[in-house]
């Protein structure tokens, strides 16, 4: 499956405005960007992949757009999927990146 490369775009711009910068890889049929050796964000198709672990899963859920990554026909819990309409605007772009970046942030370095 291809990545909408406008999107990996707009990640790429919102991520110039972070603390960190993302290292890109080919993942689940699309692009990830890996932060300190973990996926913090990717993009499959036109949807935007966010890794918010389990402690952040059912609020991440609760977002308008939002639904349970199931790559494998199973959900992996931790991880949502983000319907284009889900972040439109830059900001809320800019509020999953967030997201991504405060669980991994949690974890130590690969």
């Amino acid at each position: 499956m291809a990545y909408n490369e406008d999107v990996a775009h707009r990640v790429r711009e919102a991520f110039a405005n972070a603390d960190v910068v993302p290292i890109e890889r080919r993942m689940f049929g699309g692009v990830a960007f890996m932060v300190h050796g973990h996926m913090t964000v990717g993009i499959v198709g036109d949807d935007l992949m966010v890794r918010v672990g389990k402690e952040a899963y059912g609020d991440a859920l609760a977002r308008p757009h939002a639904r349970p990554m199931d790559f494998t026909g199973k959900p992996m819990t931790g991880m949502v999927y983000v319907a284009a309409e889900g972040f439109a605007d830059a900001a809320d772009l800019r509020d999953w990146i967030q997201r991504g970046l405060a669980f991994t942030g949690s974890l130590p370095p690969k």
